[in-house]
């Protein structure tokens, strides 16, 4: 048997300790993923010191568990009916782990599958402890087995660094489709300068929307938001002006046709319902962020102007291929993000390093091959992060 190091939380609300333990061995139709990168998801924190207490009904895998949402790498080994995935294939991992079997699935339809499984991070029900038994790495670790399907192969020019970031990037990708943005249309995104904001407006850019209305807090993240395309993107500091008034004013009276909101628990409402109150006639607002706070929506006037209030939960992997290949293209630019990259061994370094980053563009990776104990900030060469 062999042995790979791992970073294993032992108890929630403790540090992550860094053990030995088995590389798995894949199935007939599994993968084994050499990890070179994984991201360290904003999120995580709150996952590893109080989801339990927050929401009872998400269950954790059991403890010790190896964490890590993200993860991108190499594919060293293939299971006996496995035929198209090849040894050697650059690949990011998506975690959206399922039965294959329940009516969701069958229907082509997985990320509603009642059994619906973050590998690596939470899951939405029961039945995900059965899957984390089939799947228990997640990407803080040396190699991870996944199922072959669950695979997007990565073009020589998306860094494993930049892949470790689809995550995010298709959770927003996956909101702005069914909101219908597309050429010619304008959207509306709250929340712009996070990690899910500036990856809905990078998405947005490169789906064709002609007018990209960002809100935000932060003045000096928000001009860099405008920057990435001072033709397209317009940006409001919250409190500068009426949501509503803005909105129109660079929408020809009309409003906008989409509304992403991607801010998370603890953000007010209020602005929310401002953002609902910017869309033109038929317009959608899609919600990824997850602001807890209850809405007080008037059902009538969104009937008689046919506005669509909807929930978006992660992305599929046809979705996450299609993002690689507008990376590919050079439609999603991927060139914007700031990799902070740090060894399996300092996995709880990198873990604060969150707490500080530069909102969306700030990008905290583990590379478990990273031998060096010294931390590598800035963007990567393609040549050195492709090897």
């Amino acid at each position: 048997m062999s042995y790979m190091h791992a970073a294993r939380l032992h108890e929630v609300g403790q540090p992550f300790r860094i053990d030995q333990v088995a590389i798995p061995e894949p199935g007939p139709r599994d993968v084994l993923i050499e990890i070179k990168a994984c991201n360290v998801i904003p999120n995580l924190r709150n996952v590893v010191t109080s989801w339990p207490e927050w929401f009872p009904y998400l269950p954790l895998p059991e403890l010790p568990a190896i964490f890590g949402l993200d993860a991108a790498g190499v594919v060293t080994q293939v299971g006996s009916q496995v035929r198209n995935v090849k040894i050697g294939e650059r690949v990011y991992v998506n975690p959206g782990r399922h039965s294959g079997d329940s009516y969701a699935s069958r229907g082509g339809d997985p990320l509603n599958d009642p059994s619906f499984t973050f590998q690596g991070y939470f899951g939405f029900g029961p039945d995900s402890h059965e899957i984390y038994q089939d799947y228990p790495h997640g990407g803080f670790c040396q190699y991870t087995k996944t199922p072959a399907d669950g695979l997007v192969t990565l073009p020589d020019s998306v860094s494993f660094e930049q892949a470790c970031r689809f995550g995010y990037l298709g959770t927003a990708y996956s909101a702005l489709r069914k909101s219908g943005v597309r050429a010619g249309t304008s959207v509306l995104i709250n929340g712009g300068t996070g990690t899910l904001g500036v990856g809905a407006v990078l998405n947005a850019l490169a789906m064709g929307a002609t007018r990209v209305l960002v809100m935000a807090r932060n003045r000096e993240l928000l001009e860099r938001v405008r920057q990435l395309d001072p033709q397209r993107v317009r940006v409001l500091a919250h409190g500068d002006r009426e949501v509503p008034e803005w909105v129109r004013e660079h929408t020809e009276g009309l409003g906008a046709d989409a509304f992403i909101d991607a801010v998370g628990p603890g953000a007010p409402h209020e602005i929310t319902v401002s953002g609902i109150n910017s869309l033109r006639r038929g317009g959608r607002m899609v919600d990824i962020g997850g602001m807890s706070e209850e809405l007080p929506l008037n059902m009538f006037k969104l009937m008689c102007f046919q506005i669509s209030v909807i929930g978006s939960n992660w992305f599929s992997v046809a979705e996450g291929q299609k993002m690689a290949r507008m990376a590919e293209a050079g439609t999603l630019d991927l060139s914007v993000f700031e990799h902070e990259v740090y060894p399996l061994s300092e996995v709880n370094e990198a873990l604060a390093a969150v707490e500080s980053r530069n909102g969306g563009f700030t990008n905290v990776v583990v590379n478990p091959t990273l031998k060096s104990a010294a931390t590598t900030q800035g963007q990567y060469s393609m040549s050195a992060v492709s090897d």
